[in-house]
């Protein structure tokens, strides 16, 4: 025997139709999108989810000290796991901060960039930046590096995350490196010009 409660669900399923499922964005980043220093809910990805929130789940698969290489480790997983609609890729930094060889961050970026195309989900490459610690070259390679690879996957691409915030030394903690709470809504902005078309282009 049905229940009132179930014959009344079945009732609004014929009139209405199943309820749509909520698209799901999977956030696939380092501390920058760990939310690393801050308290919970204050991270750009956390104010991602509240603006999204009637029409998208986000995942934050985000690990602070994360490498491309342990990207590349952890993705396929992921990607079963949670079968998203959107996967933001905020990767590399800490490959650079460590000096490592370019061309071995770049394979490994481009087999996300391909893991991620190959399962139906749309792409965001989100780039990032680097002192020049290593010098001026390689810190000049490294940039040209994420656009290189939205270039040639014709990916959705933004440029520089922290491009709002750069230049303002009081939006960053004391390791200079992760921005403060104030500075997230910035990071989303930054963000959210691409996100926004790509949302759009999916739910057409």
């Amino acid at each position: 025997m049905l229940s009132v409660l179930s014959k009344s669900l079945l009732l609004i399923v014929a009139l209405f139709g199943a309820p749509a499922m909520a698209a799901t964005i999977l956030v696939m980043g380092d501390s920058l999108s760990a939310g690393y220093g801050l308290a919970k809910g204050e991270g750009w990805v956390d104010l991602l989810q509240k603006r999204v929130a009637k029409s998208h789940d986000v995942i934050n698969a985000s690990v602070s000290g994360e490498t491309s290489a342990g990207g590349v480790a952890r993705l396929p997983q992921l990607l079963n796991k949670h079968h998203p609609d959107i996967v933001l890729l905020e990767l590399g930094a800490n490959d650079g901060l460590r000096g490592l060889q370019l061309t071995a961050t770049q394979n490994n970026l481009q087999r996300m960039m391909e893991q991620v195309t190959d399962s139906g989900a749309k792409l965001v490459l989100i780039g990032v930046q680097i002192p020049p610690n290593y010098g001026r070259l390689y810190q000049k390679k490294f940039s040209q590096m994420y656009q290189d690879l939205a270039k040639d996957h014709l990916a959705s691409f933004v440029p520089f995350l922290l491009e709002k915030v750069a230049n303002r030394r009081d939006l960053f903690q004391a390791d200079g490196l992760h921005p403060i709470a104030k500075a997230q809504p910035l990071l989303l902005d930054t963000v959210w010009p691409v996100l926004k078309k790509v949302i759009g282009k999916k739910g057409s």
